[in-house]
């Protein structure tokens, strides 16, 4: 045995290269200098130990002495403090043994101790640790772990998966080499494939593959090691088929722990220092591929010997043993995942249980209560629900549980046809839509399937199917006598006419929906449909009576509506009163739209084409030009159109400035906009100068966006109290009383579940970072 005289640094040299994480290390870094205990924990394959080993090859100066102990091996805590005193080279001497020779061999001298794959025996490491830290002054450990040692003094660092590439970064190899899963997938294939090299026609399936694998490390590294074998195509087609998933990522190193030896491997190591209920709930869980909060925890998983109550706690003991991960976000309700691979594995478990079927049928029942709880809005095609969040739960449950529940199914496929409709997917929507209009059981839906399918039609531009539909939706209202159904009908065949360039249509059936609605007392649904009548108006000639109706439709929405009905009724009005001629009121209008749209929407597009128009029609061809062209480019990176009229206006006043510009400046208009995107776009169309200083909103329209419950007036006040306004500086830059700030605000803390004005100062920070149209270029 080495004594400890010969080993001063007892870690294995690195016999592969170390790839992306220099955020991590730079973290790890400053944590140790401010603790003893440092904790690494993670999912199995997340890369702990290769982490840790790097970390702590670069602190070889800071220590008299570094040492490993593997404790992968150990079956039980019995043998541990013998196999530390082994690792670090401690023989036993006359009259000492267990803890005291560690203690003595240890003493007050600089040193780390590394114990790796701590999980297993955490309560015995917890105890050593403890022991160790206490008697040895200027010992430092340490540790990874698939969950915390809990010794007080402890500080737990999460390893994350690797980065993934942006979704937009298409084949751009440059953009692609930033993501630290790429960078980790083409190294290991290229040792196994020496000469392989990432690039055009195999960057976009190479990404897809380290998406669909979460970037957890021994995942990509298993992948990258079939190259030899198996095009990218041919390995991303095997994660897609869930039966061989697993088998796929398996074949690791011969030499390395067996835990690494294969995805499956790794995962059933963690699967089996589960309880019983732990491993129910794990398994049951699978069926969720969109994740899942508390209570669709305790819908799906509950039964069986495990009561409500006791998933929260399972949850938990799940968090912290890495096998869910918690979704970034500190609003209410919290949402977990699983990583796919680690899913795959419970799917596994959950079909050779015997649950699958029992579990879906869960799953199938805690979504459709879910919709009917979000039903009844009259105008529920064009409301934000929290069904978005559930989008990928919606496209998989009803898909899987064939047979059970056609009532539940067919209403959870309107559901995720509206989903895909109000994130401008209509090819999805109306192909889910098709099916249902053909179905027997889509007919027990009266008008609603065929209402969503017309507003789908002339979203994707297509005027004769939307007003067939539309027809169609109506005279099934008329036949079912409910009228909120009939108002939606109308309100669908109106948008129909719009598309069709029928604007009388479109202004009659409006006006007939809203004789249907005023007796109903519901103001919003009344202010919805009157801001819809305003814009029909507008399109037909009629722009004074247009803006009577927006004065007073537009209180109502900004008080009382969610932020994209609020951001539609402000750029109606600011595109009522351009007509006007009234400049500067439009402006603002417009200005307003901006300031409360979320960045990755085609909402904020609306306004700075409305600004563009302004510039256009006060005479300031340059900026109408800049700004028309950085719209333009921006809806095709996001593939979505405006609505035929106004595209019309737009393209005919960028026609109006290029034929006004001398040719130098309408190129350098033309070049400039290339240059606008993400803060610079925004700052230019709002006139502040740098990105810095925009009031921007949400960071990007995604599933589960938390801001569809705030009116737009709560979300103003969010705004002022993250400048660090008081309620009397928020009521006097509003023109409200401090009473009705007051009243917004306890809204908002009910709605984001946040209590303090910091908390809120916070959230709208963390939705101030990135922008719609991607880095500046």
């Amino acid at each position: 045995m080495a004594t400890a005289a010969s080993r001063e640094h007892a870690l294995p040299p690195a016999l592969d290269s170390f790839v992306g994480r220099r955020r991590e290390l730079s973290s790890l870094r400053a944590l140790l200098s401010s603790t003893r205990l440092l904790t690494l924990t993670g999912a199995g394959g997340v890369g702990k130990t290769r982490l840790a080993l790097e970390f702590a090859r670069g602190l070889s100066s800071r220590y008299a002495r570094l040492d490993l102990v593997e404790l992968g091996s150990l079956r039980d805590g019995a043998a541990l403090t013998q196999s530390v005193a082994a690792a670090l080279g401690v023989g036993e001497g006359a009259g000492q043994t267990g803890v005291d020779l560690l203690v003595r061999a240890i003493g007050d001298a600089s040193r780390l101790l590394l114990l790796d794959n701590c999980e297993h025996l955490a309560e015995p490491c917890a105890r050593l640790v403890l022991t160790l830290l206490s008697r040895c002054p200027r010992l430092r450990i340490l540790a990874t772990s698939r969950e915390a040692l809990r010794v007080p003094g402890e500080t737990v660092f999460r390893v994350g998966e690797l980065s993934l590439p942006p979704a937009d970064a298409g084949d751009d190899v440059t953009a692609l080499l930033r993501s630290e899963a790429v960078r980790l997938f083409v190294e290991r294939a290229a040792r196994r494939s020496p000469g392989f090299t990432l690039d055009p026609g195999n960057g976009r399936l190479i990404a897809e593959i380290c998406r669909r694998l979460d970037g957890l490390t021994l995942a990509v590294e298993l992948a990258a090691g079939h190259i030899a074998t198996l095009a990218p195509g041919d390995i991303l087609a095997g994660l897609d088929d869930q039966s061989s998933q697993l088998d796929l990522l398996a074949g690791g190193s011969r030499t390395g722990p067996r835990r690494h030896s294969g995805l499956a491997t790794a995962v059933d190591w963690s699967h089996q220092l589960l309880d019983p209920a732990e491993q129910a709930v794990f398994r049951r869980l699978a069926v969720l591929v969109g994740g899942f909060d508390l209570a669709a925890a305790r819908s799906v998983c509950a039964g069986g010997g495990i009561g409500p109550r006791e998933v929260l706690p399972v949850l938990c003991a799940l968090e912290e043993k890495s096998l869910i991960v918690r979704l970034p976000g500190d609003a209410a309700p919290t949402r977990f995942r699983q990583l796919g691979v680690i899913r795959a594995y419970a799917m596994e478990r959950l079909r050779a249980s015997g649950e699958l079927g029992p579990t879906l049928r869960s799953a199938l029942t805690w979504l459709h209560e879910v919709a009917e709880r979000v039903g009844g809005d009259v105008f529920a095609d064009q409301a934000s629900s929290p069904l978005t969040t559930e989008r990928d739960n919606l496209a998989s449950v009803p898909v899987h549980a064939t047979g059970q529940g056609e009532a539940a199914r067919v209403r959870l496929t309107l559901e995720l046809a509206r989903v895909h409709y109000q994130q401008e997917q209509p090819s999805a929507a109306g192909s889910l839509l098709s099916g249902l209009l053909r179905e027997p059981g889509g007919r027990a839906l009266g008008g609603e399937v065929a209402a969503l399918a017309a507003r789908v039609a002339a979203q994707q531009g297509d005027p004769l199917r939307a007003l067939s539909l539309g027809e169609r939706a109506v005279s099934l209202e008329r036949q079912r006598h409910v009228p909120t159904g009939l108002a939606n009908a109308l309100d669908a065949r109106a948008a129909a006419w719009l598309c069709h360039g029928a604007f009388a249509g479109a202004v009659t059936d409006l006006r007939a929906c809203l004789d249907i609605l005023a007796p109903l007392g519901s103001p919003e649904d009344v202010a919805w449909c009157t801001q819809h009548l305003a814009w029909a108006l507008l399109q037909a000639g009629g722009e004074r009576e247009a803006d009577e109706l927006m004065a007073d439709c537009l209180p109502v929405l900004r008080e009382q509506a969610p932020w994209p009905r609020a951001a539609a009724a402000l750029h109606t009005a600011g595109a009522v009163r351009l007509v006007l001629g009234q400049l500067e009121s439009a402006e603002a209008l417009f200005t307003e739209v901006l300031r409360i749209a979320p960045g990755r929407s085609f909402h904020a597009l609306y306004p700075v084409e409305g600004l563009a128009l302004v510039a256009a029609e006060s005479g300031d061809m340059q900026r109408a030009l800049r700004l028309c062209e950085a719209s333009a480019q921006a809806r095709r990176r996001l593939d979505t159109e405006p609505e035929a009229p106004w595209r019309r206006r737009i393209e005919q006043a960028a026609a109006r400035a290029r034929s006004l510009l001398p040719t130098a400046a309408r190129e350098a208009a033309v070049v400039g906009a290339r240059k606008l995107r993400g803060d610079r776009l925004i700052a230019y169309a709002l006139r502040t100068g740098s990105g810095e200083q925009v009031r921007r909103g949400a960071d990007t329209v995604r599933s589960g966006d938390e801001r569809w419950r705030l009116t737009a007036r709560e979300f103003m006040v969010v705004e002022l109290v993250a400048k660090g306004l008081t309620n009397r500086q928020i009521a006097d830059e509003l023109r409200l009383s401090a009473h009705t700030v007051a009243t917004h605000l306890d809204r908002v803390r009910d709605k984001l579940g946040l209590r303090s004005r910091t908390q809120i100062a916070l959230w709208f920070g963390r939705r101030h970072v990135t922008r719609w149209a991607g880095p500046p270029s």
